[in-house]
């Protein structure tokens, strides 16, 4: 039996930690960033704001204390890309040597640059006394929390730099509805992950214009060449873009209805505004929107064009008319397939 606490309890985090409780054999918490929220959940038996529908059995301790990751073995981080920073340091000083840190948040920071893992490896390092060096991997794929949730059959990579790390995780994270396939590439399926996401509002926004088949095809295509190349360029292996946490991940999130991505992309496209598109998510994250400017900033420091980013960037930012950003991208150069 493995110790592992689930740090964030929004969708994904209490997916995961249903999953995990499902195979059984492990001893799980999972962690909300207040003690109101744990108890919300708690009373109810359910996360009714963020997952509801789901009973969260007795077998899950959830708790808001942030001592309760001293005990744990491995450390599954589903924090959002913007709050990772600062609840890796809230919780740094009940960190220890011998855990293992998984992440499965699929972003990068907006003023930074970083990755998740590269996040939190900074925050264990900056502790102001000795630095604390975990092993920190990904955890990425083509998955929706309620189909996890549901216990429909999902496939997804975890990647260490180490090997021997990935094996143990894909050990005890594994189910027979939960396929995890192992890599080294951290970078490849962070990067993977993260940059889906502005993939999935332009698909978005292409459905909300009207557009068809052929419409959303071409960016799907052309938005994980765009990928490959910063991911490649970040140090990234182009053979992980081709799997579940590149392609296999931006196919569903651009076409699964439950993309929130997605989502605000359409809004967008029938013309609504987005601040109040966010609201309306209810609390949830579209980590698309912070990571569109990320990737550029990326992509600007690499030498990398991404088209595709750039115009989702002018909509994002500057309030550019989605049709005007998709005539710009027909009207671009011709140029070689790449």
């Amino acid at each position: 039996m493995s110790r592992i606490a689930v740090l964030g309890s929004g969708a994904w985090g209490t997916a995961i930690a249903l999953s995990l409780d499902r195979r059984g054999g492990h001893q799980l918490t999972l962690w909300a960033h207040s003690h109101e929220l744990a108890r919300e959940i708690t009373d109810a038996s359910e996360n009714t704001l963020f997952l509801p529908g789901f009973p969260i059995p007795a077998g899950i301790g959830v708790t808001g204390d942030e001592a309760a990751v001293r005990e744990a073995e491995i450390v599954v981080a589903v924090i959002p890309s913007e709050f990772l920073r600062a609840t890796i340091t809230r919780l740094r000083p009940h960190l220890h040597v011998g855990q293992i840190i998984v992440s499965a948040t699929k972003g990068v920071e907006d003023h930074s640059l970083l990755r998740m893992s590269q996040v939190i490896a900074e925050c264990l390092a900056d502790a102001g006394a000795a630095g604390l060096a975990l092993p920190i991997g990904a955890f990425s794929g083509p998955s929706f929390a309620q189909e996890v949730a549901e216990g429909q059959p999902t496939a997804i990579t975890v990647a260490f730099e180490d090997a021997a790390v990935a094996a143990r995780i894909q050990a005890e994270l594994a189910s027979e509805t939960l396929r995890l396939y192992t890599s080294t590439d951290v970078i490849g399926v962070e990067m993977g992950g993260a940059l889906k996401n502005v993939i999935a509002i332009a698909a978005g926004v292409a459905d909300g214009v009207g557009l068809g088949h052929n419409s959303a095809a071409a960016l799907m295509t052309r938005g994980i060449a765009e990928i490959t190349r910063l991911a490649v360029a970040c140090g990234g292996r182009r053979e992980t873009l081709a799997g579940l946490s590149g392609v296999g991940d931006l196919v569903l999130t651009c076409t699964g209805s439950l993309s929130r991505n997605r989502t605000v992309g359409q809004e967008l496209g029938r013309g609504r505004k987005l601040p109040e598109i966010l609201a309306g998510l209810g609390g949830k994250v579209a980590e698309g929107v912070l990571t569109t400017r990320a990737a550029l900033g990326l992509a600007r420091r690499q030498g990398i064009e991404m088209p595709i980013t750039e115009q989702m960037e002018l909509i994002l930012d500057e309030g550019k008319d989605p049709r005007e950003a998709i005539k710009d991208l027909m009207l671009r150069p011709g140029r070689d397939e790449q």
